[in-house]
């Protein structure tokens, strides 16, 4: 292994095809107020704090922050997690996918968790998409 050689983490992504434009999909994931009705495992209330930057959140092990770094020309909605266990970032992008879109989000595995934790974590992730696909196709996103 050469010097310059960086370890990588364990990652795994994502990927749900949603029959609605990429634009209105990004608005919408974009927005953080909107994430308890879709990340309905992991998030149980967001709230904009007085840093302009960052949102206070509820999770199922309790309080947390997010930070979200969107880019709508690039479709970029990367964001930034911290609770007491643990803090990393989160890539995710929408992109074109004919008259739809294609949203990918990319986790990786944090060094605080076992390798069936993070497949656990990560299983139920289908159940958020599954009602983000739900959501914007029913057109109920507004």
């Amino acid at each position: 292994m050469s010097e310059h050689h960086q370890a990588t983490l364990r990652s795994i992504t994502k990927t749900v095809r949603i029959g609605c434009d990429p634009e209105r999909a990004f608005r919408f994931l974009a927005d953080l107020e909107n994430w308890p009705r879709w990340a309905i495992v992991n998030v149980k209330s967001t709230r904009q704090t007085d840093d302009p930057e960052w949102w206070d959140m509820v999770t199922p092990h309790g309080a947390a922050r997010l930070r979200m770094r969107a880019d709508a020309r690039h479709g970029i909605l990367d964001h930034d997690f911290v609770d007491p266990q643990a803090s990393w970032t989160v890539c995710a992008r929408v992109i074109p996918n004919g008259g739809g879109s294609e949203f990918m989000i990319t986790f990786f595995q944090p060094p605080s968790f076992s390798d069936a934790f993070f497949d656990e974590q990560i299983k139920l992730v289908d159940i958020e998409l599954a009602r983000l696909k739900e959501i914007l196709e029913a057109g109920s996103d507004g």
